[in-house]
């Protein structure tokens, strides 16, 4: 049975650790996160959606924008409205302040989709990516209960629904320092964000 998978971006989070700063917009190697994200994803999905509290922020951005249904801020609340407008099987989520975001990682982890499962997700030990993981539609029941009892932690999730857990080792054949979980949360955060990525792109000798 072949399945679907749409791209999901998360940006609701109040940016306090950056002076407000809308994180989607901040740049780096000349480009804005949101840019980059999106050049990753659209090789990855056909569908493409932005969840967020403000769509008035992404009118010109090329992505379905849609808004969280649940008047929570939390990224639980996110995934569900993403899953809830989607057309397709299955999700993968992100953050919009992840922009180191490599398009092989997210590749595999879709390679990974097994019908009889609800969530796929990077794992190490009895830690999870919430937001760099993989939702069926299946998830949506279990979600709005949560939510609906103002349950907000993502933990819940891992805990009873059906997980396909990949290993943080399998990933790092194709993202060795794992770049692709990083957030970008402060000024320092962005520094240390836009080192790496200068050295990424440096020609080796």
């Amino acid at each position: 049975m072949q399945t679907t998978c749409a791209g999901i971006i998360l940006s609701g989070g109040l940016n306090s650790r950056m002076g407000g700063r809308n994180k989607a917009f901040l740049e780096l190697g000349g480009r804005s996160f949101i840019n980059r994200i999106l050049s990753v994803l659209e090789e990855c999905f056909d569908q493409l959606l932005l969840v967020t509290k403000q769509p008035q922020f992404y009118d010109n951005q090329p992505i379905r924008i849609v808004e969280d249904i649940f008047n929570l801020r939390t990224p639980l609340a996110g995934i569900h409205a993403g899953l809830v407008n989607m057309t397709t099987d299955y999700g993968f989520a992100t953050s919009c302040d992840t922009p180191l975001l490599k398009t092989e990682l997210v590749r595999m982890l879709v390679s990974e989709i097994d019908i009889d499962v609800d969530i796929v997700a990077p794992a190490s030990g009895s830690y999870y990516q919430p937001l760099c993981a993989v939702y069926s539609k299946r998830c949506i029941p279990f979600i709005e209960d949560r939510l609906g009892r103002g349950d907000v932690k993502t933990d819940s999730m891992y805990e009873t629904l059906k997980v396909k857990r990949i290993a943080y080792e399998q990933l790092q054949v194709v993202d060795p320092k794992l770049e692709s979980f990083f957030n970008i949360n402060t000024p320092e955060d962005l520094k240390f964000a836009n080192q790496t990525a200068q050295n990424r792109e440096r020609p080796h000798a």
